[in-house]
C-alpha cells in the first residue's frame, strides 16, 4: 500500500480530489486531525498550531523557535499516521513533514487563477477584486511558510511526484491518475520502506519531546536504534540522555526502540539527511 499527500494552493479542489481518492483506495484520510493529535498530545492550543503553519512567517518568529517548535508537533502527529500506511493526507507541505518515508507519492493539485477567482466568488458572494486579493493573499502566506522553513517554493514541480492541473482535466479523472499511480510497485510499502516510516515516526516523537529546550538538535532512528546530534554542550554532561530516557518512558516509547539504555548522543554539526 502507499501513502499519499494531496498539496494545493488556495481553492485548488485538492480537499475534494484528497476525499474521492481516499474512498476509492479505502485509505484513512487526514487533514486537521494532525492538529487535533498534535494539540492534544503535547498540550499546545489548537488555534496556535493552525496559525503555525498558515500564516506567513513575521519578525517575532524569525526571533524564537515558537514556529518551529509548532511545526515539530505536527509532523510528529502526521509521522505516526503515515508509520500505520494507508493514508491520504492534504494539508500544507505534507510532501516535505514526511520526507523520510520512501513509498510516499506527493501529489500537487494546481488550477488556474481566473477559474478560482470565480469558485470564491461564489462560495463567497463577495466581488471579483475582492477574490483575487483573497486568493492572492493566502496563495503568498504559502510560499513564505514554505520558504521560510524548508527553503524551497510550494509550487516547484520537482518536489513532487505528480502535479495535476484541475482545468481541463476533471475531478474524476484527477482521481482515477493519483489512484492507478499509488497502487503502482514504485509506490507500494515494503518491510523495508515500512521499518523505515516508523523508524522515521519515532525519530520525530523525540525530536518534538526536545525541540523547546534544545531548538537545534537533530534526530535519527535507525532499526530502532535512537541516534541524537547536537552542538549543545549539554550533551557531554549527560543532562540531554538522561532528559532522552524521561521522554521515552513519558510517551510510552520503550517498547519501539530497540535498547533504550543504547542511546547514541553525538556532538555534531553535520547530522545526516535523514535526522529530523
Amino acid at each position: 500500500m502507499a501513502v499519499i499527500t494531496i498539496s494545493r494552493g488556495s481553492y485548488y479542489m485538492g480537499k475534494a480530489v484528497a476525499e474521492q481518492v481516499a474512498e476509492k483506495l479505502g485509505y484513512s484520510l487526514v487533514s486537521r486531525d494532525v492538529l487535533l493529535e498534535a494539540s492534544e498530545r503535547f498540550r499546545v492550543p489548537e488555534i496556535k498550531l493552525a496559525r503555525a503553519i498558515h500564516d506567513a512567517p513575521g519578525i517575532l518568529d524569525r526571533l524564537s523557535h515558537g514556529r518551529q517548535s509548532y511545526v515539530a508537533f505536527i509532523r510528529a502527529a502526521l509521522a505516526r499516521r503515515a508509520a500505520e500506511d494507508n493514508l491520504v493526507y492534504h494539508g500544507l507541505a505534507g510532501h516535505l513533514l514526511l520526507t523520510g518515508v520512501d513509498h510516499v507519492l506527493k501529489v500537487r493539485i494546481t488550477a488556474n487563477l481566473e477559474q478560482r477567482i470565480v469558485q470564491e466568488m461564489e462560495r463567497s458572494n463577495i466581488s471579483r477584486k475582492e477574490a483575487r486579493d483573497i486568493l492572492l493573499k493566502d496563495d503568498n502566506q504559502r510560499v513564505k511558510w514554505t520558504k521560510s522553513l524548508y527553503g524551497v517554493d510550494p509550487s516547484d514541480c520537482n518536489l513532487y511526484d505528480m502535479v495535476i492541473r484541475i482545468d481541463k482535466i476533471t475531478i474524476d479523472q484527477a482521481v482515477d491518475y493519483i489512484c492507478k499511480t499509488a497502487i503502482s510497485p514504485a509506490f507500494q510499502s515494503t518491510e523495508k520502506s515500512l521499518r523505515q516510516a516508523r523508524d522515521f515516526a519515532l525519530a520525530c516523537q523525540i525530536k518534538a519531546a526536545l525541540v523547546d529546550q534544545w531548538p537545534n538538535v537533530k534526530v535519527a532512528c535507525r532499526y530502532g536504534n535512537l541516534i541524537v546530534y547536537t552542538k549543545d554542550k549539554e550533551a557531554k554532561s549527560g543532562k540531554l540522555r538522561k532528559h532522552l530516557k524521561d521522554i521515552c518512558e513519558r510517551l510510552d516509547l520503550c517498547g519501539s526502540l530497540k535498547d533504550l539504555h543504547n542511546l547514541e548522543v553525538h556532538k555534531s554539526s553535520r547530522p545526516p539527511a535523514d535526522a529530523v
